[in-house]
């Protein structure tokens, strides 16, 4: 009887994989495995965060598994060594795997079809699978990928989805050996933030479902209101493959709301970054456009930064958000970004590897390209906008709940005020034990501006 091999890498779920439901059609029986591979702790990409929402949602992978007859063969070691000796041990005919865009990903892939061809064995890698519209399944004439969302956007719009696949209803494993599903601890997970949300498919299909039953009407208006926290917060479940993209587009869909549009619209900048990185995956690293920066170097500016201790009250908001629970709202991670890299004129590399350590949806395409799109080195039309702190907390935050919320030091402030402490009275400015800010906006302004030539 022919067995296949279905490899998980960021498809940690049993609803619309094509790569379990490949594997399942080519064999009698599947290996469904996931390696913890050795070699990403190593490039540096692991992190406490994301060990424990990923042991999440492993033991949850398994547990679905069982119920259909199988369970989950967990390796531990270089991926594609133990790929190959699990496959040998089963005698598996076909590997399946997902598409990746990193530079990682691309590089391990080819190391794997090597490998299993050399040992008369085929690797059958599946698209759309992480995304919903695969990685240069839509291009401009003469190029390998769009440089500008909006002419992206619509063709990504017009592009057919295939159907979302059914979960399979039996999984018939082989007799292989496999180590016991890792806990949080086994994976390194110790310093894990304390806010962390439940990782796996059954948590993240539930979150979706209360989403568009009772969130997704009112994104398009409130989607920025840092307050009133009105995001899906399912990118987690999306980074790690424990929701379809497609599937959630799909379902989103059938809601003809502003705000079910909007929430597609995110979904695609989603797949736009992952297209991008696909096609120039030294933009993980290196500026998509370079504006030849001299950036600033200043340790003490960076660590109130990432500790939230600026004096301006947004950014610290988000970024004391960031290290409870591992994740921050898009507009905040916008403004935090700005600050880093346009007010204080710093790297956005610093920024970015910030981020990955803590991100519990650190996603190397979207982080990475966020943070070049902030900085001004990505595919931003408008490369040299600042995000003033103060202007953007009062604009999203009005009443300074978010703020009051995430920076005790001003729970005593009332309404807007709170987004500028050092204009209130200097007897309560000195009771209140948050410092004052860490630089003047207009001459940090300047200062960028002249630093890009611009005036």
């Amino acid at each position: 009887m022919p067995v296949a091999l279905a490899l998980f890498t960021s498809d940690l779920r049993l609803h619309d994989n094509p790569v379990l439901r490949a594997a399942v059609r080519a064999g009698d029986r599947v290996v469904p495995l996931f390696v913890v591979d050795s070699g990403v702790a190593a490039a540096g990409f692991a992190a406490p965060n994301r060990s424990a929402f990923l042991a999440g949602c492993l033991a949850d992978l398994d547990e679905g598994l069982r119920a259909r007859g199988g369970r989950l063969v967990v390796r531990r070691g270089d991926v594609v060594e133990e790929t190959c000796r699990v496959a040998a041990a089963a005698d598996a005919v076909e590997v399946h795997v997902a598409g990746g865009v990193s530079g990682y990903a691309h590089r391990r892939e080819e190391r794997l079809r090597a490998a299993l061809e050399a040992d008369g064995r085929r690797l059958r890698v599946h698209d759309a699978v992480v995304t919903v519209v695969a990685p240069g399944e839509v291009a401009p004439a003469g190029k390998d990928h769009f440089a500008v969302f909006t002419p992206y956007f619509r063709r990504w719009s017009a592009e057919p989805p295939r159907a979302v696949a059914d979960p399979p209803r039996r999984v018939d494993v082989p007799e292989v050996d496999g180590l016991p599903v890792p806990s949080a601890a086994d994976l390194g997970a110790d310093g894990a933030a304390p806010g962390l949300p439940r990782g796996g498919e059954r948590e993240g299909r539930r979150r979706l479902t209360a989403w568009l039953r009772n969130g997704v009407d009112r994104y398009a208006e409130l989607h920025d209101d840092l307050a009133a926290d009105a995001t899906s917060r399912l990118s987690a479940y999306l980074h790690f493959g424990c929701l379809s993209p497609l599937e959630v587009v799909t379902r989103a869909r059938g809601n003809d709301s502003p705000g079910a549009e909007a929430f597609v619209r995110q979904l695609a900048w989603r797949d736009f970054h992952h297209q991008v990185l696909a096609a120039r995956p030294r933009a993980a690293a290196a500026d998509y456009r370079t504006r030849h920066d001299r950036w600033r170097r200043d340790a003490g500016e960076f660590d109130a930064w990432r500790a939230g201790y600026t004096g301006y009250p947004v950014v610290d908001a988000a970024m004391r958000q960031l290290a409870h629970e591992g994740w921050t709202h898009n507009r905040a991670r916008m403004i935090v970004a700005s600050f880093l890299a346009k007010t204080l004129h710093h790297d956005w590399r610093e920024g970015a590897r910030h981020f990955l350590r803590h991100l519990v949806d650190g996603d190397l395409a979207n982080n990475q390209l966020n943070w070049q799109w902030m900085a001004g080195t990505g595919t931003d039309t408008r490369p040299n906008r600042v995000l003033n702190p103060v202007v953007q907390g009062r604009r999203f935050d009005p009443g300074g709940d978010y703020v009051r919320r995430w920076v005790p030091e001003l729970a005593g402030v009332p309404g807007p005020a709170v987004h500028e402490p050092w204009k209130l009275p200097a007897a309560v400015r000195s009771g209140l034990r948050y410092p004052e800010p860490l630089v003047d906006l207009a001459e940090a302004l300047a200062r960028f501006r002249a630093a890009r030539g611009l005036d």
